[in-house]
């Protein structure tokens, strides 16, 4: 081939397929340079990578990628061998301190399923592949138990070649130090970045529908009724924005309505035929949804669920006030449980404990859907006491506010008292969960009396060395006897964060209080008597036993039994809920991660994990 010019069309080709994987938000930031080059490319080569020692001031090696113009591809096949070899270079496959050849297999097919995920170009061979293991090292583990059945398998997909390798490193390359590594590593991350922000941004000017509001709909007229007739939901309807684009509610399979809380919008299907009177409705049931703080409040439970429950409640109370209409029957949910006035949480608690009605009811449809919530993200309660707090403080003060206008106006029919009761409630800050398993525990570590004694010289007797001074000591055997017991459940379903904050719970307690020490126990399948710790050692790293099934009654039973734990002490057991039944005879208590539910009714105090 010397002498000769590579075909253009070739080139032209090669050209539009680099252009194609630069447009892309991830390789956008990991381009390395790549050339065309003729010279001494083995047969049925695309494309390899080339890596030689770099200047000796910023160490980091020289790498180029080189491409075959005399082989003829398409631009997305060019595309999809450039990914191959950025990728390779990127997660650090070109590092010499590996090289053999179940290793570069490996890599081969890890570039592979990554490519299979981003969706870059198109692949010049078959590339159905399903990875054997999930590392990269596991993966050559087992590819080199036979070597030749997996070179037959897959080293046709090397760009540089069947039976090639894809990079050539020059032996002057030294293993790659940290830096080296995360020099490569970091484009890959930024580029990753990029590539989330622009789908974000996507999805946002996707659902932003200022094109497609009319001001003029029935669902806007229904909100601005509601801003200037209803103060109780007046600033709250004058927050939201209204979304009536049948596309965007058929990509989110919204089939009525929903409302998403954190960017404001109420979805509205265009595509359903509305009434006036039901779209009041819907709007007066979304903008509850929202005030009274059903996400915060879900603590947990099952989604669907618990948008069950609170749609029940909000759905009397609309009835009730003579709110619009019910766009369907079905949504009235009337279940027949003979409570209408209980809150959601106790309709949730009577949903959950009866099964045939809980299938039942996973077949009901909410505003959305059959199955699906009309509270549109998945928030976490930490997301409401944190980053969203000022935007949860606006909900709460809106709604109670709104109710104040409400109460003071002459407005014709009157609101629910349950209604009332909420509303007044949702302001009060609810008490912290250590807040109150500390209450719960005063009560059997009341503060120690000091006593006048004797026994040792005051600190001032030396300025009155004719008068005897008593001195006030805490009697010993009053703190001796302050302890209680730990029942840990320490079971595989237990994580070690959940371990972590319980134990952390009980150390600063136990400090605050003068209890010096504290027995702990704990169970899995076995008992794992730890016996008395001081609750300092409860704040550093504790070897946690077990971690098999879950059986907690012959630790509480060890505790019961034990001559040397106080009779009346109590008992703390921390579990996630994944429990046997218990039966504990003396003064106990339970502290289950948020959201975790026993398995069987108790009379003890509960105590829920709260949000970081």
């Amino acid at each position: 081939m010397s002498g000769k010019r590579p075909p253009q069309a070739n080139l032209a080709a090669m050209q539009a397929g680099i252009e194609i994987f630069r447009k892309h938000p991830i390789f956008s930031f990991i381009n390395f340079a790549s050339t065309a080059n003729s010279q001494d490319f083995p047969q049925g080569g695309f494309a390899r990578i080339l890596v030689k020692k770099g200047n000796e001031r910023d160490k980091i090696p020289y790498v180029s990628i080189e491409l075959n113009p005399w082989q003829r591809a398409k631009p997305e096949e060019w595309a999809y061998m450039l990914g191959q070899c950025n990728l390779h270079i990127a997660l650090n496959h070109i590092d010499p301190v590996r090289s053999d050849e179940a290793w570069r297999l490996a890599c081969e097919l890890i570039v592979v399923d990554w490519l299979a995920q981003i969706s870059i170009g198109q692949p010049i061979h078959p590339t159905d592949i399903i990875l054997p293991a999930q590392t990269i090292e596991d993966i050559a583990e087992l590819l080199a138990l036979d070597l030749v059945v997996a070179r037959s398998n897959y080293s046709h997909l090397s760009p540089a070649g069947v039976d090639r390798f894809t990079w050539i490193v020059n032996p002057e390359v030294k293993p790659f130090t940290p830096a080296i590594r995360k020099h490569y590593s970091d484009a890959f991350a930024k580029g990753i970045r990029n590539a989330v922000i622009q789908a974000v941004e996507t999805a946002g000017s996707t659902a932003r529908s200022d094109k497609k509001r009319n001001l003029n709909s029935l669902a806007e007229t229904a909100r601005r009724w509601f801003v200037a007739n209803y103060p109780l939901l007046a600033a709250l309807a004058a927050t939201f924005e209204i979304v009536e684009d049948a596309d965007l509610c058929q990509q989110m399979d919204i089939s009525l309505a929903a409302v998403d809380s954190e960017i404001q919008r109420i979805y509205i299907n265009p595509k359903f035929p509305w009434s006036y009177p039901q779209l009041q409705f819907v709007m007066a049931h979304e903008l509850l949804h929202v005030g009274l703080r059903h996400e915060e409040r879900r603590q947990g439970r099952d989604h669907f669920l618990w948008n069950i429950a609170c749609d029940y409640v909000i759905n009397a109370w609309l009835v009730e006030m003579g709110i619009g209409e019910l766009p369907t029957p079905s949504l009235m949910l009337d279940l027949g449980l003979g409570f209408e006035h209980e809150s959601a949480e106790a309709l949730y608690d009577r949903i959950v404990k009866d099964l045939r009605l809980m299938r039942r009811l996973k077949k009901e449809r909410t505003l959305r859907g059959i199955g699906k919530s009309d509270m549109l993200g998945d928030k976490p309660p930490s997301w409401w006491t944190g980053v969203g707090c000022d935007l949860d403080t606006f909900y709460r003060r809106a709604l109670t506010d709104g109710l104040e206008l409400h109460l003071g106006s002459n407005q014709r029919g009157y609101l629910p008292g349950d209604l009332v009761e909420e509303i007044k409630s949702i302001l009060q800050p609810p008490i912290p969960w250590d807040v109150k398993l500390g209450q719960w525990l005063d009560n059997y570590f009341p503060p120690i009396v000091a006593r006048r004694s004797f026994s040792r010289a005051s600190r001032r007797q030396s300025s009155t060395p004719d008068i005897p001074r008593a001195v006030y000591i805490k009697p010993p055997e009053l703190i001796a006897s302050r302890t209680f017991g730990v029942v840990l459940d320490t079971s595989g379903s237990m994580d070690s964060r959940t371990l972590a904050r319980g134990l952390g719970a009980i150390a600063s307690y136990a400090l605050s209080r003068e209890v010096h020490q504290v027995r702990v126990v704990q169970c899995d399948a076995g008992v794992h008597d730890m016996g008395y710790v001081e609750p300092e050692r409860l704040l550093e790293s504790v070897e946690v036993k077990g971690r098999g099934g879950t059986v907690l009654t012959p630790g509480i039973d060890r505790l019961e039994s034990a001559k040397d734990f106080p009779k009346d002490a109590p008992i703390l057991i921390i579990t996630d809920g994944y429990c046997d039944r218990l039966t504990v005879r003396r003064a106990h208590a339970y502290l289950l991660p948020e959201g975790g539910r026993l398995p069987f009714d108790t009379r003890a105090p509960i105590f829920h994990f709260g949000a970081d």
